[in-house]
């Protein structure tokens, strides 16, 4: 079972939504669409589903070309950030409601909900409206109607986005579960970071229609093929800095410097773009000897009770620090920061990975 992709765009009154790409998804994987609002996510949804035709290219499913196939006609279900079920009936009648739209005989569709019930751990909720669930146990309802039809192809638009902290928490660890009981292809939207690494299978991010990278997610977060991958794949932003390489020296702007060895060894003399995430990021004095020290200016913080963001301008560049604790700094004083070397990656001026990070390239 695979769902093939082969040179899809979609265009909207002349405005590129989704630029052409190729994409595989096989048969039991978990894959995370990543990217911040308006990246194409859902749209490329839609066109997985069927509920948008591409521009140009053609999608198949198990082989088949299905690109003007019906979206009823399609082995696809798709539960969205507004969740809905129907108020007035029962959860059984929820989740059976697909079934009987199907012509599906009463037996089989007790023994399908009763074994989908149960592994949303929804069993002995049956009897009961969704309005006398929890949030969370309500968006398992909706997960629960979407995996009952036995969907080869489960679309999965930010279902956890509207749900507070601990229900999130809660079902992030659940859904993969749930996928591999299911053993259909999950596709699953979010604009965090975190919750990729969370989810696992693979990754595609996706910035402003592109598809920029696609592989397990794990990888593509140690090794971003490029800029915008790295920019995509980072909570807080990556930080970026110019860089120069010139004999044996690594000149970081004007303050930094480094010698042109460990990860930094296999770069030709030229000028680079250096990357590093904010969670590398650590006060002077706090780190060992081999790191590279920036002086910044402090221009605000958020405490989050374990770890601190500061906000920094070094010379031209606006960056974020997360370090661990709470720290009594002022807003306006000087800070010098310090990043081991090893987190840093190395991208060439046409924005391709010329490096990656020393700890990600031994991982």
């Amino acid at each position: 079972m695979t769902l093939e992709l082969k040179s899809v765009s979609k265009l909207v009154d002349g405005r590129t939504h989704i630029h052409p790409l190729d994409l595989t998804l096989q048969k039991g994987t978990m894959n995370v669409l990543l990217g911040p609002t308006l990246a194409g996510k859902t749209s490329l949804m839609r066109l997985m589903a069927g509920l948008d035709q591409p521009s140009s290219g053609r999608i198949f499913w198990e082989g088949k070309d299905v690109t003007g196939m019906r979206v009823q006609d399609r082995k696809v279900a798709m539960v969205y950030q507004q969740f809905i079920n129907y108020p007035a009936m029962s959860v059984f009648d929820n989740i059976a409601s697909p079934l009987r739209l199907m012509g599906v005989d009463k037996a089989e569709i007790e023994r399908r909900v009763h074994e989908t019930a149960n592994m949303m751990q929804l069993g002995p909720m049956l009897e009961r409206k969704p309005l006398e669930l929890s949030g969370g146990q309500q968006q398992r309802c909706a997960l629960a109607r979407a995996l009952v039809k036995g969907a080869g192809l489960v679309l999965l638009d930010e279902p956890l986005a509207n749900l507070d902290y601990k229900l999130r928490e809660e079902l992030r660890v659940e859904i993969p579960k749930i996928f591999e009981a299911s053993g259909a292809i999950f596709v699953y939207a979010t604009t965090e970071p975190e919750e990729a690494l969370l989810l696992g299978g693979n990754v595609a991010t996706l910035w402003e229609g592109r598809m920029t990278q696609f592989g397990p997610t794990a990888e593509v977060y140690r090794q971003p093929r490029d800029l915008l991958s790295a920019r995509v794949f980072s909570d807080p932003p990556m930080n970026f800095i110019s860089v120069e390489r010139k004999g044996h020296k690594m000149s970081f702007g004007t303050q930094a410097h480094a010698p042109a060895d460990g990860g930094f060894a296999a770069l030709a003399d030229g000028r680079y773009i250096a990357g590093f995430r904010p969670n590398h990021v650590r006060l002077a004095g706090q780190s060992d000897g081999d790191a590279l020290e920036f002086k910044c200016r402090l221009n605000g913080t958020e405490v989050t009770g374990s770890e601190t963001y500061l906000h920094l301008s070094h010379e031209d560049q606006t960056w974020i620090g997360l370090i661990g604790g709470v720290h009594d700094l002022s807003h306006g004083q000087e800070l010098t920061i310090a990043v081991d070397p090893a987190f840093i990656y190395m991208f060439s001026e046409d924005e391709r990975l010329a490096a990656p990070a020393s700890y990600a390239a031994a991982a």
